[in-house]
């Protein structure tokens, strides 16, 4: 395994994700940010904020399969929500949860979630980038 999830002690525990990441892997790769778009292009979960969460994890595991690798290699998240508010955070993790169960992933890389105005598409909620490691 290129990346090795970690909670050092002294940082908080959060149940989503782990704090640190390291990696040993020798290619770097980079994932456009995904959003809820299925492979013909239309909307998934259109106004569905933990639908579309799932889709975007799917969509990043999607992309990550093409090139050789899957969620265990992520190092890095970064997630934009429109119109954030921490109200939303339930919506947010249940849609992670489903797309860790359906990936088999369990716990996610660090990540950072943004609040951001608006995206590219008004239909999309929520979109996921990602870096990751593989040998």
């Amino acid at each position: 395994m290129t990346v090795t999830l970690v909670n050092p002690t002294g940082l908080v525990e959060v149940d989503a994700y782990r704090q640190v990441s390291v990696a040993s892997g020798s290619r770097l790769v980079h994932i456009a940010g995904q959003v809820s778009w299925d492979a013909e292009g239309g909307t998934v979960g259109e106004g569905d904020l933990a639908a579309q969460v799932e889709q975007c994890y799917l969509n990043v595991g999607t992309a990550l399969a093409g090139v050789g690798g899957s969620f265990d290699d992520v190092a890095k998240l970064t997630v934009h929500v429109v119109d954030w508010t921490p109200d939303k955070m339930p919506l947010f993790l249940e849609g992670v949860a489903r797309a860790a169960t359906k990936l088999g992933v369990t716990p996610m890389a660090p990540g950072t979630l943004l609040g951001v105005a608006a995206l590219d598409v008004p239909a999309h909620l929520v979109e996921v980038e990602a870096v990751a490691v593989l040998d």
